[in-house]
Parts: structure tokens; sequence; C-alpha cells
């Protein structure tokens, strides 16, 4: 993340909120899966930013790492819940949803946010190792597994 400074060197919430929130959006959305729960956990890591007490040197970098860790931990209680639940589909995947994105959403959370946050979100191996808090390796090993399980799910 980086040393945190004082709030005049980063620029305004609102600034950042107007530059940052359609990427972030977008990158919670296809973490999981909810257009309505991107926009609340966008909202909570604008929120926790606010709240913070020191402003980070890198506010943006600062809203993806807290973003992701909002939607690891909002996937897990999703687990948790459904594993306690009768396993009976309450949502349907909206119809313009291809076999590809499907099964991108099957793979565990490491390895679909190591997909989403290369090929998405075009971001290099070592800001999605600081992202996920895992060493480059893992985020390389991580894709590699990714990328065989579908090539092994979607081919004919």
């Amino acid at each position: 993340m980086g040393l945190p400074v004082a709030a005049s060197a980063s620029p305004p919430v609102a600034e950042l909120f107007a530059s940052e929130h359609e990427g972030l959006r977008r990158l919670a959305r296809l973490l999981t899966g909810s257009d309505a729960m991107a926009e609340d956990l966008v909202q909570e890591a604008f929120v926790r930013l606010q709240a913070s007490p020191t402003r980070p040197a890198n506010p943006g970098g600062y809203l993806r790492t807290v973003l992701v860790n909002l939607c690891r931990d909002h996937l897990r209680r999703e687990a948790r819940a459904r594993h306690r639940a009768v396993a009976v589909p309450l949502v349907q995947a909206p119809p313009e949803v291809d076999e590809t994105w499907a099964a991108v959403c099957r793979l565990p959370f490491r390895q679909r946010a190591a997909v989403v946050l290369r090929y998405y979100q075009d971001l290099p191996e070592a800001e999605i190792a600081n992202l996920l808090d895992c060493r480059p390796g893992t985020v390389k090993s991580s894709l590699s597994r990714a990328l065989a399980k579908l090539r092994k799910e979607l081919s004919p």
C-alpha cells in the first residue's frame, strides 16, 4: 500500500470517488457476481477510507485492497450460508452470462480473483500479489491453475 501522508497531499474523497468508483464497481461485480453487492462493497470501501485516521499515499490502491478483502469476506459468508442452507438455487444467472464466465465463477476465490485482476483489470502480477496479500509466485501459480481448470472444463 504506501506510507500514510497528510490528507492535503491526497485528492479529496469526492474527486477520488468520481475517478475510481466505476472501476471499483466493475472489479467488485466481477468478483461477487452481483451488481447490488458490488455497489454496497464499493460504498463500504469508501466509508473505510473516509474513516481512516490517516490518508494512504496511494488511495486508489488502498481502495482496491479493501475492496478485494470485502469481496473475499462476502463470498466466505455466502459460502457458509449456502453450506448450511438446502442446495436449492434461489437466483438464476442472467441469460447473457456465457459458459466461460460461469466457469470463472466456479473457480476458488484466489484463482478467480487472480484471473479477474489480471485479465479483466489488466493489473501486473506484483500488484495482484499486493492486493491478495500473497507472493508474486503464488499469483503465477494461481493463474496457471485457473487457466488449466478453465481449459479442461471448456474444451470440447
